[in-house]
C-alpha cells in the first residue's frame, strides 16, 4: 500500500511538471482516480517535497466560488481546460508569463449581498431540459401554493442576486415567468417535447426588466441633478436607455422597463441626486419604500 501511495505521488508530480498551466484539483482527482479530498492531500504532499510549486487561482472562477456559484465555477474551469487543450504548447508557453503577471496584479471584489443558491443537480437537470428541448417537472416551494407539482417548458436561466429558471407552465397560457432555482426540488427531465417559441430571445426578455423582477412595463423618465451628472454619464440604468444633457448641467435618462420595486431600491442609492419624473407607479413605489424604512428607523 505504501508503494502504491508513493507511486501515485510521483505520478502527480510528473503530471504537474509536464503541464505549463498546471492542473485543477478536479483534474488531479480524475487522472489519478481518487476523490477530491485525497487529491488535496496528495497535492499538499507534493508541495512539501517541491516547495517551489505554485498555486494560481482563476479569478473569475474564484469569484463564482466565493459567491456560492460552484456549478458555474466548475463549468468555467472545464471550458478553460478545453481552450488550453486546443492551444498549441508553444503558444501556451508564450502566454503563461503574461497570464501569471495579470493574475498577480488583479483581483475581484465581491459585493455584499445574498449568496445565490446553486444546487448542481437542479442546474444539470435544467440545462439538460434546455438542450434536449424537453419539459421539466418539479415541486415548487414558492408562489401561492408552495409544494405543488409543476411541469414547465424551460426558456433559459437568469443569474443575478438570485438565480431563476425562465419557463412557462404547461397549459397555463401565461407566457414565461421566473422560477427561483432555490425553490425548485425533485426536478426531472420528462422527455416530453418542450421548446420556447421560435423568436423568443432570453436577452430581450431580460432587457424588459430592471434587474430580475418582471411586472407591468413602464416608460421611465429620471432627472439626474447637476451634482450627479458625472456618475450618471458613466452609469447604465438600462440596455436601451437614452441620455439627454440639460442646459442646467442635469441629465435626463429615459428607458422602458418593468421591475419598479427593484428600480426604486437602486434609485435610493443615488440619494438626493435623482428625481423620478415618470411613471407615477415608480414614484409611489419609492415613497412607499421610504415610508416603511422611516417607520422603523425614525423615533419620535
Amino acid at each position: 500500500m505504501r508503494h502504491e501511495k508513493g507511486a501515485k505521488l510521483l505520478e502527480l508530480a510528473r503530471l504537474l511538471a509536464s503541464s505549463a498551466e498546471g492542473l485543477t484539483l478536479d483534474e488531479m482527482a480524475e487522472r489519478l482516480d481518487v476523490g477530491r479530498r485525497t487529491a488535496e492531500r496528495m497535492r499538499d504532499a507534493v508541495w512539501e517535497m517541491f516547495p517551489q510549486m505554485e498555486a494560481v487561482d482563476d479569478p473569475a472562477a474564484e469569484m463564482m466560488d466565493r459567491q456560492g456559484a460552484a456549478g458555474r465555477a466548475a463549468a468555467l474551469r472545464s471550458l478553460e481546460q478545453k481552450v488550453l487543450s486546443a492551444t498549441r504548447a508553444s503558444a501556451r508557453r508564450r502566454l503563461a508569463p503574461d497570464l501569471e503577471a495579470l493574475l498577480q496584479a488583479e483581483t475581484i471584489a465581491v459585493t455584499a449581498g445574498p449568496r445565490p443558491f446553486e444546487e448542481e443537480s437542479v442546474l444539470a437537470a435544467v440545462r439538460e431540459g434546455l438542450k434536449s428541448l424537453s419539459t421539466l417537472r418539479f415541486r415548487y416551494e414558492g408562489g401561492s401554493t408552495p409544494g405543488r407539482l409543476r411541469e414547465v417548458v424551460p426558456y433559459g436561466i437568469l443569474f443575478g442576486r438570485s438565480n431563476y429558471l425562465v419557463a412557462e407552465e404547461v397549459g397555463a397560457g401565461t407566457g414565461p415567468r421566473n422560477w427561483r432555482l432555490d425553490r425548485i426540488v425533485d426536478v426531472e427531465v420528462t422527455g416530453a417535447p418542450g421548446a420556447p417559441p421560435e423568436h423568443f430571445s432570453l436577452q430581450a426578455y431580460a432587457d424588459e426588466s430592471f434587474g430580475i423582477y418582471q411586472d407591468d412595463t413602464h416608460d421611465v423618465l429620471l432627472r439626474i441633478l447637476p451634482e450627479g451628472r458625472e456618475d450618471a454619464v458613466r452609469w447604465r440604468f438600462h440596455a436601451r436607455q437614452k441620455v439627454e444633457a440639460q442646459a442646467d448641467g442635469g441629465t435626463l435618462v429615459r428607458f422602458r422597463a418593468s421591475g419598479m420595486r427593484e428600480l426604486a431600491w437602486h434609485l435610493f442609492t443615488w440619494g438626493d441626486k435623482v428625481e423620478i419624473l415618470e411613471p407615477d407607479a415608480l414614484k409611489e413605489m419609492m415613497a412607499g419604500e421610504l415610508t416603511a424604512a422611516l417607520r422603523v428607523h425614525v423615533r419620535n
